[in-house]
C-alpha cells in the first residue's frame, strides 16, 4: 500500500512526460499496425484512393498537390511520405492522449482501448472528415470502407494500449493497474 500512496503523489509533469514517451512509442507501432491492416483490407477502392484522405484535407488546408503528392520510389513503388508524416503524427497525438487520459481516467482503457478507437473512428470517418466534405457522408461510404476503418481503428488502439501497459510495467516504479 506504501507504494500504491508513493505513485499518487507523482507530479502532473512526471504523468505528461510519462504519457508523451509512451505515446510516442505506442503512436509509432500502432501507425505501422494500421498501415498493416489497410494492406489486408483495404478501406477505398484503388480510384478513391488516388487522393487518399490525408492528402485531401491536406489540400483544402491549402497544401498543392505536388507536395501532398510528393514521393520517393522503394523497390520499384511509390511511397507518398507527406500522407505518411500525417498517419504517423495522427496516431502519436492520440496515442499521446490515451496515454494521458489513462494516467487520470483509467475507464479510457475499458476493453483494452478499443472503446477509444471506435470512438476516435465515429469522431473522424462518420463525423469529422465527412463535415468537412475530405470523405464522402457515411451513408455514401461503401461498407468495405466502414469495416476496414472500423476494425482497423479498435487495433490501433489496442495497440496502443498494449505499448502503453507493457512499457509502463516495464518501469520498476510504476504500480500496473
Amino acid at each position: 500500500m506504501l507504494f500504491m500512496q508513493d505513485v499518487a503523489k507523482e507530479s502532473a509533469g512526471t504523468k505528461f512526460w510519462r504519457a508523451v514517451y509512451l505515446g510516442i512509442i505506442g503512436g509509432i507501432i500502432s501507425g505501422f499496425v494500421k498501415i498493416g491492416w489497410e494492406g489486408l483490407l483495404p478501406p477505398r477502392t484503388t480510384i478513391r484512393n488516388l487522393t487518399n484522405p490525408p492528402q485531401e484535407l491536406m489540400q483544402q488546408m491549402g497544401i498543392p498537390y505536388r507536395v501532398t503528392h510528393a514521393y520517393f520510389t522503394y523497390s520499384g513503388q511509390h511511397v507518398q511520405f507527406v500522407s505518411l508524416i500525417l498517419h504517423f503524427g495522427f496516431s502519436i497525438v492520440f496515442a499521446i492522449l490515451y496515454c494521458w487520459l489513462a494516467e487520470y481516467w483509467l475507464k479510457v482503457t475499458f476493453l483494452q482501448g478499443t472503446v477509444y478507437g471506435f470512438v476516435i473512428w465515429i469522431a473522424f470517418h462518420i463525423i469529422i472528415l465527412p463535415a468537412l466534405g475530405t470523405i464522402p457522408a457515411p451513408w455514401l461510404q461503401p461498407f468495405d470502407e466502414h469495416f476496414s476503418e472500423f476494425l482497423g481503428h479498435l487495433i490501433w488502439a489496442w495497440t496502443f494500449e498494449i505499448c502503453r501497459h507493457d512499457f509502463k510495467a516495464r518501469m520498476k516504479h510504476v504500480v500496473i493497474e
